[in-house]
């Protein structure tokens, strides 16, 4: 139904391709949560996408419920799946904990590594 853009709110329609990341019954089969993102929206656009995700939540049922073989269908809510900024700002971190580049040579050349190259005598044996 997202990707047939069928919800009309406006709130949804034409806020981007909205991906839902996951989904979570409970284990009593009574709730259901489906975390969503739009890439390239703001926190309060999420949230008016989310605002309009959870008013159509009763129309988004409707499939859901021929597809069961149930009677009860879990009402559903939407909540922003924030793992991308998180996965984001861990990545920054990790960066800022990498070693340090080699500092670079005064004559302009690439630092080898050895320390001590002027002092070493090459020795054909």
């Amino acid at each position: 139904m997202l990707a047939r853009d069928e919800i009309k709110d406006p709130r949804v329609r034409g806020s981007g391709l909205i991906t839902v990341t996951h989904v979570r019954v409970s284990g009593d089969l009574q709730h259901a949560k489906a975390f969503f993102t739009v890439h390239g929206l703001d926190g309060p656009a999420l949230e008016r996408v989310r605002a309009g995700l959870d008013h159509a939540s009763g129309y988004s049922a409707t499939p859901s419920r021929a597809a069961c073989a149930r009677r009860f269908r879990p009402p559903w809510t939407f909540e922003v799946d924030h793992v991308f900024e998180q996965a984001a700002h861990i990545e920054s971190i990790l960066r800022g904990l990498a070693p340090p580049a080699p500092p670079a040579r005064e004559d302009g050349g690439e630092d080898d590594g050895d320390k001590d190259d002027g002092d070493k005598a090459d020795v054909d044996e």
